[in-house]
């Protein structure tokens, strides 16, 4: 963007690009191999105890032997976009130019697939750095419909993952969020919006309004990228493809009755339950037809079969 062989000072360029002059000099610096360990640090106590702040997370920190300042770990919180699960003060203020949608789930029973789905963002570690795995979730039967992984929080990587979703499954009635501006961002609402879909966003700091999505994240985390160094953005995106393969497809949920994900999501479908009524009521019609042969009374019972009612 700077040309720095051109006549024009670097100081003239930046003023004519709406830059400030030190944006021009600053080369941003990598993250430190200390700042990698604490932020892994910080992303495990935060998946047990996601209701500590900075100035508990540091005080726990210390007495585990990681020493670190409040504001540094509130720096890297930032960074990792977490934040403390918690009632937190003006949380009815919205962006500039982001609107806040309503919590649409309250009292609502979700029983069906394609009810209800689930977005959020998490901050995933490598051996050098580390990405964002942004997730669409099926609330009902915990199935995860697209994921990305990112290098960035912005709102193109939630728009992209979820109108994938869009693609393969159709459209949910209600899609659920957090108040992350990736998902405020109006190139993400209208998205959803446009489909038909009806949007609602948790309260901020409501750690219960996204429990589905908190669980599998610590799932993916446990089971998967702690267990791995990521040493680039191709291998984490590959492994945790490989992952969500198999949660989807054969990791048995006590909660969804020993089922997978996938079994649990076409049993859900409000079209795969009525093909079940009507396989059932077309086997009863036969149990009666075969009774009224039985029972030599054939036209009676093809035309009104006794005692049965569709």
């Amino acid at each position: 963007m700077i040309d720095y062989s051109h006549d024009l000072t670097n100081t003239r360029q930046a003023a004519l690009l709406g830059m400030i002059r030190g944006m021009v000099y600053y080369l941003p610096r990598p993250v430190s191999d200390a700042d990698r360990a604490l932020m892994r640090a910080i992303d495990e106590m935060h998946l047990k105890h996601p209701f500590m702040g900075s100035r508990m997370l540091r005080r726990q920190l210390a007495a585990e032997g990681i020493y670190a300042g409040r504001r540094h770990i509130a720096t890297l919180m930032r960074r990792m976009g977490i934040e403390a699960l918690a009632p937190q003060p003006g949380t009815s203020k919205a962006k500039p130019g982001h609107k806040i949608y309503p919590y649409l789930l309250r009292n609502v029973a979700i029983v069906r697939a394609n009810q209800v789905w689930a977005l959020d963002t998490t901050y995933i570690p490598m051996a050098c750095g580390f990405v964002y795995l942004v997730a669409v979730v099926d609330v009902p039967s915990r199935k995860t419909l697209a994921h990305k992984v990112c290098i960035s929080l912005e709102a193109c990587h939630a728009r992209e993952v979820v109108e994938h979703a869009f693609a393969r499954y159709g459209t949910p009635e209600i899609v659920n969020t957090d108040q992350g501006s990736q998902f405020t961002a109006t190139e993400f609402t209208d998205s959803v919006l446009a489909k038909g879909c009806q949007l609602s966003m948790d309260g901020r700091g409501a750690w219960r309004d996204n429990v589905f999505v908190e669980r599998l994240w610590r799932s993916v985390k446990y089971e998967r990228v702690y267990l791995k160094a990521y040493d680039s953005v191709s291998a984490a995106r590959a492994d945790i493809a490989d992952y969500f393969h198999w949660y989807n497809t054969a990791r048995l949920h006590s909660s969804l009755d020993n089922l997978t994900p996938e079994k649990a999501y076409l049993a859900l479908l409000p079209q795969m339950a009525k093909a079940a009524k009507n396989k059932i009521f077309g086997a009863l019609r036969v149990v009666h037809y075969e009774c009224a042969l039985l029972s030599g009374d054939v036209l009676r019972t093809v035309f009104n079969p006794p005692g049965f009612h569709l």
